[in-house]
């Protein structure tokens, strides 16, 4: 290994080392009471060593968020399995709910952490909007694609209104699990069962029952005689 690469690696376990400390940092302590120097101090970085990497708090929240929801993004791919847009849409509320309890830390950074917006409306990233990239873009495909076939009830026509209550479903229970947990006043069922139950009944919910039996007819593959 070269000298250069073995310092471009270094580099990059550094980087890691800062956004972890920070996403710690917010999450204990609220993003307003976190400085650059309170997030070198927590690494045993000086300041000045902290600021050749982000040169302030805001370019260093850009850059939390941008992995943070990489990762999201990247962990809903399996949904890109199947072609039918329902299941398709299943699988997208399933695998937000396991991503929630398998990444507790960032899950909660990103979604349930109060920071004040770091993009002006009109500077927004070149990933919002694009559903490779963006996960409530993917998420909102997924629903005007069922609404355009036809597969939900004629009354929830509303993409974004429709796209929202399928994302409040998997984040409510993946929410309520990371914050009250440990708390004995519920017997708690197991919280990926209790997700994929309330996804199952949303989506379900939102089905036109005539349309998706006619979809299961046409999907349904055709018998062939067999050679004798």
């Amino acid at each position: 290994m070269t000298i250069a690469k073995r310092r471009a690696q270094e580099r990059l376990a550094t980087r890691a080392r800062i956004l972890d400390a920070a996403r710690t940092l917010f999450l204990r302590d609220g993003f307003e009471n976190v400085s650059l120097r309170k997030i070198a101090a927590a690494i045993g970085y000086t300041a000045p060593a902290l600021y050749s990497h982000f040169p302030d708090k805001r370019a260093l929240i850009l850059q939390l968020c941008c992995e943070d929801f990489a990762l999201l993004r990247r962990s809903l791919d399996i949904a890109k399995r199947t072609d039918d847009c329902v299941e398709r849409l299943r699988a997208m509320g399933r695998a937000y709910v396991r991503f929630a309890l398998e990444h507790p830390h960032h899950y909660r950074f990103m979604f349930m952490t109060p920071w004040a917006a770091t993009e002006a409306p009109g500077d927004l990233p070149p990933e919002h909007g694009d559903p490779d990239h963006d996960a409530y873009a993917f998420l909102r495909r997924a629903v005007e694609e069922c609404i355009a076939q036809g597969r939900f009830k004629p009354e929830y026509a509303d993409v974004e209104g429709v796209t929202q209550v399928c994302w409040g479903a998997s984040h409510g229970v993946a929410s309520l699990h990371i914050v009250l947990r440990d708390d004995p006043w519920v017997r708690w069922r197991s919280p990926r069962q209790t997700a994929y139950t309330l996804v199952d009944a949303v989506i379900n919910g939102l089905c036109d029952e005539r349309a998706e039996s006619a979809h299961a007819r046409l999907a349904k593959p055709r018998r062939t005689k067999e050679a004798p």
